[in-house]
């Protein structure tokens, strides 16, 4: 299958403008005759939800929790870039394109982050009128902050809980069209699977976490905005229910994954404290504005930090990167993170930290000016570790966090499944191999708000979609498939946790696939996977029953996609022999540690197609090309 991204032609500046005019249009009276089903309700799908039932659409949204407001959008705390330019230093939509293409490594295609940068500057508009109390400067005007990758100040922010607010901007606007009776919400409702007809999505089987049912949904097309699969490495900084089960079914039934290899490590997390720890806890990227980065210079040093001079700290983002300092994007800080403990220089109880100080910020503006945008951080921080980072420095360590591979989907945001469209951090398309900080909220905002209420309509106005109820064979089909999975978990009667065969899996994948790579440790990953998933269908423990409230099968459903996805993300990961952003192997770096890329056999995307169970997955390209940012080896120095 030839991948065609459909991407228009013209000037990339003018793209976005022609295609919407050259999309064909759904008239307001004909609107309410389609059904709309909308998986998610983070960011991404809360806005999606609200504005295409605002355009007349008959829209089902489903919610994992119980209620939209616990999306883990929420963890989003830093803030959201917009190329306003307000500071008036040089920022433009141009430089936000240039900075996000450069950040992902040259593996993002162009035409859509340019889109992306294009509607950025309407999506703080929209947040402002629906009451998002961002921080504001001194004569009142909005504020921004700088984050990593970038060399000015885009970032608008709401203290540190930006996801939180924009969240409840996006769950008002859902609100009011669920009281209008626009949009039937329903929570605490998990997809199971998707039902194809006539090779287009018509809907979904859906399992009712409260009492265990069986649920059928249809709708003319089918939007998924489930998030990342962060998880899969267990300790993450993703909320415990995030997984990877909507977009695996969908892969399943036809849906190509691109890029499962592309994971981020955020290098501003809290270390992991011991065995039985089940998250990881997210520090903000906002931190390194004024917080500096450094550890000892002496090897093993046990001294309290306070009592080593500066003379004797290795402030090394600012040694081996003065342009950007501790601003330098995540991936390479993680990896300098990285090196700095691999090398005997990490601090800490585990010696795998190293300290971010707010030592020199607090003796040039003050505690307050720090309090007021921080605080809720340095406080968690205080909760969580006991210790007061407004006295002693924190300590920080690189944690799984963001994933930029995703079900692949062309210009429309739609997958290879006709009629699927897959928003936010679910698809693939905006962040190439390593997300810039703050970019996360701007895609699932830009997608769900901008993107898909053109998009969908082109698609819907097309035509060709006949009438389908939940009688039609295909969900009969699709509910058996998930009945018969479901019988499967329960029948096995083993004597293991869930929770252990998560863990070991997770291990795994963040020893052989997680911040470095090799393929020696890859090949041995795709060896044990196998392994460990047919222990965990013979010795797995799943109390309870199907038809009632069970959290042990949730979790059993849910891990066991991860030890089939696990399998294509490590496989990915072996095929893409070079490094590039959060994907590095370390066969393939330049002298100085930094990702070496092999643009002519790689300036690729790789998407995967499902071909069968017990049969190899065919892999496809979308080759990309670079008409606007050229080509060069990063260097953030």
């Amino acid at each position: 299958m030839t991948l065609d991204a459909k991407i228009p032609s013209g000037p990339i500046e003018k793209k976005w403008d022609k295609h919407r005019f050259d999309l064909k249009l759904v008239n307001p009276a004909n609107k309410r005759k389609y059904d709309v089903l909308v998986v998610g309700t983070g960011l991404a799908g809360a806005s999606a939800a609200a504005s295409l039932a605002e355009l007349g659409y008959n829209v089902t949204a489903l919610c994992i929790q119980d209620s939209p407001r616990r999306a883990h959008s929420i963890a989003a705390q830093g803030g959201i870039n917009a190329a306003k330019n307000y500071p008036n230093d040089g920022d433009s939509v141009w430089r936000l394109f240039y900075d996000t293409v450069k950040g992902g490594d040259y593996r993002a295609r162009e035409a859509n982050v340019y889109r992306l940068a294009q509607v950025s500057v309407n999506i703080i508009d929209q947040c402002v009128a629906q009451g998002v109390p961002f921080a504001r400067d001194y004569g009142g005007y909005l504020d921004n902050r700088s984050f990593g990758g970038a060399q000015v100040s885009r970032t608008f922010y709401a203290r540190g809980q930006t996801g939180q607010q924009l969240l409840l901007g996006a769950y008002g606007a859902l609100s009011r069209q669920v009281e209008k009776g626009k949009v039937r919400l329903l929570a605490r409702r998990e997809m199971l699977d998707l039902v194809v007809v006539n090779g287009k999505a018509r809907g979904v089987i859906a399992r009712n976490l409260v009492d265990g049912k069986i649920e059928r949904y249809a709708a003319h097309a089918v939007l998924l905005c489930t998030g990342g699969y962060g998880n899969v490495f267990f300790l993450s900084t993703n909320a415990a229910n995030s997984n990877v089960t909507a977009t695996w079914r969908a892969h399943r039934r036809g849906a190509y994954f691109a890029n499962p290899c592309y994971t981020q490590i955020h290098p501003t997390c809290i270390p992991v404290a011991g065995e039985n720890q089940s998250k990881l806890t997210l520090m903000s990227e906002s931190l390194r504005n004024d917080g500096r980065v450094w550890v000892p210079k002496k090897k093993g040093d046990t001294r309290a930090p306070n009592d080593i001079p500066d003379a004797e700290r290795d402030y090394y983002l600012e040694r081996r990167y003065p342009s950007f300092g501790n601003l330098v994007p995540r991936d390479v800080a993680s990896r300098a993170a990285k090196k700095a403990c691999d090398e005997g220089f990490g601090v800490g109880p585990t010696k795998l930290a190293v300290y971010l100080d707010f030592r020199d910020a607090l003796k040039r503006v003050g505690a307050e000016t720090i309090k007021e945008k921080y605080g809720n951080l340095l406080d968690m921080y205080h909760h969580i570790t006991n210790e007061d980072p407004y006295k002693v420095p924190m300590r920080i360590y690189p944690a799984v966090h963001y994933t930029m591979g995703g079900l692949w989907v062309d210009y429309n945001l739609m997958s290879t499944v006709p009629g699927l469209f897959v928003l936010g951090e679910a698809n693939f398309s905006d962040h190439g191999a390593n997300r810039l900080g703050a970019s996360a909220l701007m895609q699932g905002l830009a997608d769900g708000y901008f993107v898909i209420p053109s998009t969908l309509g082109g698609y819907l106005a097309a035509g060709g979609i006949e009438a389908v109820g939940t009688d039609a064979a295909e969900f009969s089909e699709a509910e058996a498939a998930v009945n018969a999975r479901v019988s499967k978990l329960l029948a096995v009667k083993g004597k293991r946790t869930t929770l252990e065969f998560h863990r070991d899996l997770g291990r795994l994948v963040w020893d052989h696939c997680g911040m470095g790579r090799t393929e020696a440790g890859l090949k041995k990953l795709l060896t044990a996977i196998p392994e460990l998933r047919e222990r965990f269908y013979k010795e797995v423990c799943v109390l309870g029953g199907g038809m009632e409230f069970n959290q042990a099968l949730e979790r059993a459903g849910r891990v066991a996609d991860y030890l089939e996805f696990a399998e294509l993300l490590a496989l990915d990961a072996l095929e893409r022999r070079e490094s590039c952003g959060g994907h590095f192997r370390e066969e393939y770096q330049t002298p100085e540690n930094e990702a070496r890329r092999d643009d002519e056999n790689f300036a690729h995307v790789a998407a995967w197609e499902f071909k069968g169970d017990g049969k190899a997955p065919a892999r496809h390209v979308e080759p990309l090309s670079f008409e606007n940012v050229h080509l060069t080896q990063r260097s953030y120095k």
